[in-house]
C-alpha cells in the first residue's frame, strides 16, 4: 500500500468516525427530548402541547425552559398557586376550553416573560384586581366566553403593554372609564355578547370609547339589553346627549351626600422603572380623563362656523363702508364742479336787474 492510499484510508476512517459521532449526537438529542416531553404530549423545540388529551392536573414533568404551552381542551377545574413557578422563560400559555372557575392571586406571578395569555371558553366568574400585578408584557388577553359579571377597578393597571383584549360572551353590564384608562397602548377591545345595560353607568365609559375610537383603536358593537327604548342598538352610535340627564341625577346625588370620593393615590418615582402607585380601598388613583370626543369636535364646529359669520359681516361691513365714501367722495367732487356755474348765473341777474332799473 503506497502512502497516496494510506492518506485515503486514514482520511476515511476519520470521516467515518465523525459521521459516527454526528449519528451518536443525533439519537441523544432525540432521545433527550423525547425524555423530556411529557407522556402523549407533542413537543417541538421550545414549544410543548398538552391539548385534547382530557388532563384532570397537569403534567409535573414539562421542561422548565418552553417558551409556548398549551393546556386547552382539558378538564382543568383548578390551578396551584406554584403551577408556573418554573416556567420563568414561557412567553404564551393557553388554558382555553377548561373547567377552571377559580385562579390562584399569584398564580402568574413568576412567568413575566409572558406575552400571550389565553382563558377563553372556562368558567371563571370573577377575578382579583392584582392578578395581573406581575404580568406587566402581556400583550394579548383572552378571558371571552366566562361567567364575568364585573371588570374590578385597577385590574389592568400595570398592563400598560397590552394592544388586544377580548370580553366578549360574559355576563358584563356595565363598565367604568377607570378600568381601560391605564391601557394606552391598546387597539382592540372586544365586548360582543354581553348584557349591556346602556344607563347612567355606562356614560363614562361611552366618553372613553368614543375617544378610544377617536384614536383610532377597533371596538366590536356593544348592543344595549336595556332600556328598553335602546334595545338592539349599537352604544357607539348612542348620541351623548342622551346621558345628559346622568349629570343631574349626580348632582342630586352630591346634594343627598351620596356620592363617596377619597384622597388621591401617592405616587412615587422610581429609578429604573415608570412611575409605581401605591392604592389602597379608600384612595383614588387620579388618571387622565378624556372628555367626549364628539362634544369637542361639535364645539369647534360651531365656533369655526360662528368666526367665520363674524368675519364674513366685518368684510361686509368693511366693504359697504368704502363704497359708501367713494360714492360720497364722488357726490362732494361733483358738487364743487357745480358751484362756480351757479355763482355767475345769481351775478348776471343781479347786473341785469341794476340795468333795468337804471333805465
Amino acid at each position: 500500500m503506497g502512502p497516496f492510499t494510506s492518506a485515503i484510508v486514514t482520511q476515511g476512517r476519520k470521516a467515518s468516525c465523525t459521521c459516527s459521532f454526528c449519528l451518536l449526537f443525533v439519537l441523544l438529542t432525540l432521545i433527550e427530548a423525547l425524555l423530556a416531553c411529557p407522556t402523549h404530549c407533542s413537543c417541538k423545540k421550545y414549544d410543548v402541547d398538552c391539548s385534547n388529551l382530557g388532563l384532570v392536573t397537569i403534567p409535573t414533568d414539562i421542561p422548565s425552559n418552553i417558551k409556548f404551552l398549551s393546556l386547552s381542551n382539558n378538564k382543568l377545574s383548578t390551578l396551584q398557586a406554584l403551577t408556573f413557578t418554573n416556567f420563568t422563560t414561557l412567553e404564551k400559555l393557553d388554558l382555553s376550553n377548561n373547567y377552571l372557575d377559580q385562579l390562584p392571586l399569584n398564580v402568574f406571578d413568576e412567568i413575566r416573560n409572558l406575552t400571550d395569555l389565553n382563558l377563553r371558553n372556562n368558567s371563571i366568574r370573577s377575578l382579583d384586581k392584582k392578578i395581573f400585578d406581575k404580568t406587566t408584557n402581556l400583550q394579548r388577553l383572552d378571558l371571552s366566553v366566562n361567567g364575568l359579571s364585573q371588570i374590578p377597578l385597577f385590574l389592568f393597571d400595570e398592563m400598560q403593554n397590552l394592544t388586544w383584549l377580548n370580553l366578549e360572551e360574559n355576563r358584563i353590564q356595565n363598565l367604568e372609564r377607570e378600568v381601560f384608562e391605564p391601557l394606552e397602548l391598546l387597539q382592540q377591545l372586544q365586548l360582543g355578547g354581553n348584557p349591556w345595560e346602556c344607563d347612567c353607568s355606562l356614560r363614562g365609559f361611552k366618553h372613553w370609547m368614543e375617544w378610544f375610537l377617536y384614536k383610532g383603536g377597533k371596538l366590536d358593537g356593544i348592543e344595549c339589553s336595556l332600556p328598553k327604548d335602546l334595545r338592539g342598538k349599537d352604544l357607539s352610535v348612542v348620541p351623548i346627549e342622551m346621558f345628559n340627564y346622568c349629570i343631574q341625577l349626580e348632582d342630586e346625588n352630591k346634594v343627598k351626600g351620596k356620592v363617596v370620593t377619597g384622597p388621591p393615590c401617592v405616587k412615587h418615582e422610581l429609578s429604573t422603572a415608570r412611575p409605581y402607585y401605591f392604592h389602597t380601598s379608600e384612595c383614588v388613583r387620579q388618571r387622565y380623563r378624556p372628555v367626549s370626543v364628539r362634544r369637542a369636535i361639535g364645539t369647534v364646529i360651531v365656533a369655526g362656523v360662528l368666526c367665520g359669520i363674524v368675519c364674513i359681516m366685518m368684510v361686509v361691513a368693511g366693504a359697504y363702508g368704502c363704497i359708501y365714501a367713494s360714492l360720497m367722495a364722488k357726490y362732494h367732487r361733483e358738487l364743487k364742479k357745480r358751484q362756480p356755474l351757479m355763482g355767475d348765473g345769481e351775478q348776471e341777474q343781479e347786473e341785469q336787474k341794476q340795468a333795468s332799473s337804471m333805465a
